[in-house]
């Protein structure tokens, strides 16, 4: 089983309803035309199939680039081929480091979100192979504290850098149509988003 720790899970029929509005679950509506989507991750979909097919299938920020170091991503978009209704689409956020992997940055700037005492800090650290194809992450989240910052939790795992050729190829392997890549001044998310529709 392939964890990781932002998802929430769908375990049920009964459980799948329409998730909170993302920029991931925003682009699929705007795509399909549709509200009311039935909208589940792309691990649930890895961990078990969903009961019946969805309109949506998503992945998260760094979920393929996981899914890829672990050799699990063809696997995992065949399956969500597969749970997708006719006409259902996969929503993808993928960062592009493949020009960064020259460079191999430690870091990208620190995400900030709350205000006052509920203000969080959320660390991203990178550590780069020496080929530059793939990079160690940890997520570090910092709350505030009665006198300082402290660490609330802290994630690691280990991504393979994906060019949006690869993106573009893999999905295609996978048996998806009409792919395509929008940018986050299309989308409205901060990393690329791709689209694949499920062909009938």
């Amino acid at each position: 089983m392939i964890g990781w720790p932002y998802c929430v899970r769908v375990t049920a029929a009964e459980d799948l309803v329409p998730v909170p509005e993302d920029p991931l679950t925003r682009v699929a509506s705007a795509v399909l035309g549709e509200d009311g989507l039935q909208v589940v991750d792309l691990l649930d979909v890895v961990d078990g199939p969903a009961p019946n097919p969805v309109d949506v299938v998503r992945a998260g920020d760094d979920l393929l680039p996981m899914l890829a170091h672990e050799n699990a991503l063809p696997e995992a978009l065949r399956l969500a081929r597969r749970a997708l209704r006719p006409g259902g689409l996969l929503v993808a956020a993928v960062p592009e480091l493949d020009r960064l992997s020259r460079l191999r940055p430690t870091a990208p700037p620190p995400k900030v979100s709350g205000h006052g005492r509920d203000r969080q800090v959320t660390v991203q650290l990178w550590d780069w192979s020496p080929d530059g194809e793939s990079y160690a992450l940890e997520v570090v989240r910092l709350v505030r504290g009665r006198s300082t910052w402290e660490v609330a939790n802290a994630v690691a795992t280990r991504h393979r850098v994906l060019s949006p050729r690869q993106v573009s190829d893999e999905l295609s392997a996978a048996g998806f149509s009409s792919v395509q890549r929008l940018s986050p001044a299309e989308c409205g998310h901060p990393l690329p988003v791709w689209v694949a529709v499920a062909p009938a």
